[in-house]
């Protein structure tokens, strides 16, 4: 089977060695990442053609600036972004995931990551997903009712 495109990443993270960890992990998946941000100015800042695949999103972000309120611009400037929460505080995000498709609480381990990714991958490459559904990924309803047997 031939392998799919590179999906395209965007990282919101303000903690440097955390964004660092996960762009290694998403370019050791086979993935590349076309942004990072710390903040909601500096995803305000980004190009509005850089159309992500994929977006993980720290709740607690730098300047004053939270996850949600990246959630809805991300939604506004990339509609088909998947947009997981990745934050060591899953109980802020509210119970319709503010438009989100999933957290994956911190602290996490490189192969839950890395089995998210794949995860997700193969969700936007070839629905439904070959693999279960990694445990630490908490999924929304709209993540997986593309998908969901009738």
């Amino acid at each position: 089977m031939p392998r799919p495109k590179p999906l395209k990443i965007l990282i919101v993270e303000d903690e440097a060695l955390l964004a660092m960890d996960v762009e290694s992990m998403v370019e050791d998946s086979g993935h590349s990442v076309v942004g990072e941000a710390a903040s909601l100015y500096d995803v305000e800042a980004l190009g509005g053609d850089l159309d992500p695949d994929i977006a993980f999103v720290d709740m607690n972000l730098a300047r004053g600036t939270n996850g949600l309120d990246v959630c809805a611009l991300i939604r506004k400037r990339w509609a088909d972004a998947i947009i997981i929460f990745v934050t060591a505080n899953p109980s802020k995000v509210p119970p319709d995931f503010a438009g989100a498709h999933g957290i994956i609480a911190k602290p996490f381990s490189r192969n839950t990551f890395m089995s998210a990714i794949q995860y997700l991958s193969e969700i936007l490459v070839s629905p439904p997903p070959s693999i279960a559904k990694p445990g630490d990924l908490v999924a929304s309803t709209a993540l997986t009712a593309s998908f969901a047997p009738s």
